[in-house]
């Protein structure tokens, strides 16, 4: 714990620590909007970092490029959440795959990493559509063809809501303090 905390104050523990505040609020944005997505049956039109582009250049007024910034921004951001939850998903998997693989299950365990792999990334660049600038998302349609997007995308915010109300229940559980029966 002393050296989670000295590499803390390091140049790279406090920008890791500023990265996961920002995650973090966006994680409970995400959430919020979900919610009201579910609720008034919607799908966005815009995605998130234009949206609070705009916001800051009307509420601050700030004089930038609003497409510019936000195309750039939002690839970028794109990007970081894709890598990191492939990134998160291949720890998990390999942590699983140690305690069930033996010699001859090897092969069979690489084949079946790799199509969870292939239908995570297609899954996870489809449905992070949403986040990019409405140009690049006329290309990924063309791409992709004549897929419901609007069916996805809700399933989506489902399965989104879902997986994070149910991460932080049990995140509660076992982080909260045990209940004492002494009434002292």
């Amino acid at each position: 714990m002393q050296e989670r905390q000295r590499w803390s104050m390091t140049l790279q523990g406090k920008y890791f620590n500023v990265l996961g505040h920002f995650f973090s609020l966006y994680c409970m944005w995400k959430i919020l909007i979900c919610t009201i997505n579910i609720v008034f049956d919607r799908v966005g039109k815009k995605d998130p970092v234009t949206r609070g582009l705009e916001i800051a250049v009307h509420w601050c007024g700030f004089e930038m490029d609003i497409a510019f910034w936000s195309q750039h921004v939002s690839f970028f951001l794109v990007g970081c959440i894709v890598v990191t939850s492939i990134r998160g998903l291949l720890l998990t998997l390999t942590k699983f795959f140690y305690k069930i693989s033996s010699s001859k299950s090897s092969n069979i365990i690489v084949l079946v990493l790799a199509q969870i792999m292939g239908m995570y990334f297609c899954s996870s660049v489809l449905l992070m559509r949403m986040n990019m600038p409405a140009e690049y998302r006329v290309i990924i349609t063309q791409i992709l063809g004549g897929l419901h997007f609007n069916f996805y995308h809700r399933w989506f915010d489902v399965i989104f809501l879902v997986s994070a109300l149910s991460t932080i229940f049990v995140l509660y559980m076992l982080h909260r303090p045990p209940i004492s029966d002494d009434p002292l």
